[in-house]
């Protein structure tokens, strides 16, 4: 670390302490130089990948995007913030999770699908419209036909 006094390249860390929060490093130094002390914080930056469109241009990562999304196709249904957000937030770890320097637009797109899915049916449907393009009635009546289909029965273990 650089002195911000003298600007010598050598300093010698006297103190190191987590912050109350623990998402950051305090770190007291002393330069070898000047011997002026000052302080530094270290934290995590956590990158997120960009994003390649299906024509191929490419984009930060917009977490409002990713909300408008889900308020568009969650509008006037009864879906608390606080799962929402949880929704937007486990998409972010996966993308993060993933450690891909790019990720596919399609990518996104489906595990906002798989979010919508757990949290309501009719959001769930109108994502799937505009994701997949829905071009008739038909489109529609699969897309309830999956989401009304039952779940697989667990199969029991026999007692013994």
């Amino acid at each position: 670390m650089k002195c911000p006094f003298c600007g010598h390249p050598d300093t010698q860390v006297v103190d190191s302490r987590v912050s109350e929060d623990g998402d950051s490093v305090r770190r007291r130094r002393r330069c070898l130089s000047c011997e002026k002390r000052f302080t530094t914080f270290e934290t995590v930056e956590l990158r997120m990948p960009r994003i390649v469109k299906t024509s191929g241009s490419r984009a930060e990562f917009d977490e409002a995007k990713l909300r408008t999304s889900f308020t568009r196709a969650l509008h006037k249904r009864p879906v608390p913030t606080e799962q929402v957000d949880a929704a937007i937030e486990r998409i972010g770890q996966r993308l993060l999770a993933l450690g891909e320097r790019e990720v596919p637009s399609r990518t996104i797109g489906q595990m906002v699908m798989k979010e919508l899915y757990k949290l309501d049916k009719v959001a769930y449907i109108r994502f799937a419209s505009v994701y997949r393009s829905f071009k008739d009635v038909d489109d529609f009546r699969d897309a309830i036909a999956e989401v009304d289909k039952p779940a697989p029965k667990r199969r029991r273990a026999p007692v013994r």
